[in-house]
């Protein structure tokens, strides 16, 4: 029996990281608004524990992404595919991550590279070499190294 999963990336600003991935990636920003509405009329939420962002409500340090042809739960706006959730810790990156993503640019590795630049990354590295070819080693807003071949 296969498993489900969801990519975990600890952030220090999940929303913002979350906008940065949806737009590199081409994703949706999941909305939760639904449950959060539910859980706040119920009074299983406290207030405090919600922020509003883009004209969606969040559950404060937390935010996903998901592919935008992947099923998503309505009541929940969870993705049931490919996601990545981001969410807030209090101790800062330390290092080079041990995990990371690779963007597929489809030949226009220039191009692409230049687009997540306007979106907020950084270019680190550049590599030829070897069977891979052609990439870019990138940092997104918050540090985090992720490669674009």
């Amino acid at each position: 029996m296969t498993l489900t999963w969801k990519l975990v990336v600890d952030s220090a600003d999940a929303p913002t990281l979350a906008d940065f991935w949806a737009a590199a990636l081409e994703y949706e920003v999941e909305d939760p608004t639904p449950l959060i509405d539910t859980l706040l009329a119920a009074g299983r939420l406290p207030g405090a524990a919600v922020v509003e962002r883009g004209g969606r409500k969040l559950f404060r340090g937390y935010a996903a992404v998901r592919h935008p042809e992947d099923p998503y739960d309505g009541q929940s706006g969870v993705g049931r595919g490919r996601r990545i959730l981001f969410q807030d810790v209090t101790e800062p990156k330390g290092g080079k991550n041990r995990l990371h993503i690779d963007v597929h640019s489809d030949g226009r590795l220039d191009e692409t590279v230049d687009r997540l630049e306007a979106l907020g990354a950084t270019r680190v590295e550049e590599h030829d070499q070897g069977p891979a070819g052609h990439w870019w080693v990138l940092r997104d807003p918050e540090g985090n190294e992720f490669c674009v071949a």
